[in-house]
């Protein structure tokens, strides 16, 4: 069993974050951990890499995606779509490209050729990421330091008989890029993007799916296994260390935040040192990802022995969740799910509304851990097969605990499921996974 001195020696494998860049160690039992000394527990030596499963997404797909948004912005009535660095440029292009002051952007109109804007001297590497990919002969609109870009996306709209109209902005895109396109095209109209691109990323075919129980089981397992490593004396760090070599293990980056204690009422934690002790009870919260896709988990439990009240709240956890699970299905609004687990929460006395539920009840989730659609009051959006959520109700006590069960669902057509099985009880918070 992996001591306290050696976790305090390798607690800054993830102290920079929930998912670490560590690479799975491989090995059995005994086989020290790489640049920290001691070794790793039975649980997580006995892991094995299922890094060799998934199948990535085709350049087939990709287009397929592309088809699916401009069918979206003919409905919508939206000429073109701009895109910059983030999630959903790699989702219609493979493109993995960061954001910065200079603009490099994609442009998606609804009929003819994409078109790049690109820095001049970013060109080979654009090249080389097109290269395999849906728009490997796209054109390629460069320009130099101390030329006008938006120019360029101007024109290569005007190119494609689109002085005006509508254009489609991604949410994520800076203002100052779209204020720039503006500037130089003011006879078109600058509108939301987001019907197009949650319309296209809001709900998953039967690959993304695979893609994301693959990543829920990484989880889930990488959980279990650092449960049961847990030693009185760890620290917040030393846990989280575990978790990411569990995943790492597995073949995959990932790892979790850990919340101890009265910290656990603190939905998204506190930066405060923390020991585990015998009694305490640990809220932990993080997942990992496979081919892009995302998992997102939580589960709470104990070193030691639950009082009744942990127990009892916990009970509630577990209703709410199922209730929320009960209730989603094609054609209930959004809404209804977060209300559902929202009742039995008040009805056990934790209400009303927000007072001790703090939050929504699941977010959407897919190639980013938080996406479209929101499970949330006022979200009047009929649920549909393919979309993915987190169902996560939590209690949380001010000054004594808090628990949360999060488990990641999708939508069927005869109702929903969760990619991962329920935590049992706080007494045997896994059951008999796997």
């Amino acid at each position: 069993m992996i001591t306290r001195r050696h976790f305090l020696g390798v607690s800054s494998l993830a102290a920079a974050g929930v998912a670490t860049n560590c690479q799975a160690p491989g090995g059995t039992a005994g086989r020290p951990i790489a640049d920290g000394g001691g070794e790793l527990p039975p649980s997580i030596a006995a892991l094995s890499s299922r890094a060799g499963e998934p199948t990535p997404i085709s350049v087939s797909e990709r287009q397929g995606r592309i088809e699916k948004a401009r069918r979206i912005m003919g409905d919508r009535g939206i000429d073109a779509l701009m895109l910059t660095g983030g999630t959903s440029l790699v989702y219609f292009t493979n493109v993995q490209w960061g954001l910065s002051e200079r603009l490099f952007s994609v442009v998606i109109p609804v009929s003819g050729q994409p078109f790049l804007v690109c820095p001049a001297f970013e060109e080979d590497r654009a090249r080389e990421q097109l290269h395999g990919g849906p728009l490997e002969d796209t054109q390629i609109l460069t320009w130099h330091e101390h030329e006008d870009p938006y120019a360029l996306v101007a024109g290569g709209l005007r190119e494609r008989g689109m002085a005006a109209g509508r254009l489609g902005i991604e949410e994520t895109v800076r203002f100052v890029f779209s204020d720039g396109v503006a500037e130089e095209a003011p006879a078109l109209s600058l509108t939301s993007g987001t019907p197009v691109t949650a319309g296209c990323r809001g709900v998953k075919d039967e690959h993304e799916l695979a893609l994301m129980r693959l990543a829920n089981e990484v989880t889930l397992t990488a959980y279990k296994a650092a449960y049961e490593a847990l030693e009185p004396g760890m620290t917040q760090g030393g846990f989280r260390s575990l978790v990411s070599l569990a995943h790492s293990q597995q073949g995959f980056s990932g790892g979790a935040g850990v919340q101890v204690g009265q910290y656990s009422a603190l939905p998204h934690g506190s930066v405060a040192p923390q020991v585990i002790e015998e009694g305490s009870i640990l809220l932990i919260d993080g997942g990992c990802g496979v081919e892009g896709y995302r998992s997102d988990i939580s589960r709470t439990f104990l070193l030691g022995e639950p009082t009744e009240k942990m127990r009892q709240v916990f009970d509630i956890e577990y209703r709410a969740q199922s209730a929320a699970l009960a209730a989603a299905a094609p054609g209930v609004e959004a809404q209804e799910v977060d209300a559902a687990a929202r009742r039995v929460i008040e009805e056990a006395g934790y209400g009303p509304e927000y007072t001790y539920f703090t939050h929504r009840v699941g977010h959407g989730i897919g190639m980013d851990g938080h996406e479209w659609p929101y499970l949330v009051k006022g979200n009047k959006l009929p649920l549909e097969p393919g979309m993915t959520f987190s169902n996560e109700p939590g209690i949380y006590i001010p000054g004594e605990f808090g628990v949360r069960l999060e488990d990641d669902m999708y939508i069927t057509e005869g109702g929903a499921a969760l990619f991962t099985p329920q935590s049992p009880s706080l007494d045997d918070p896994f059951g008999n996974w796997p």
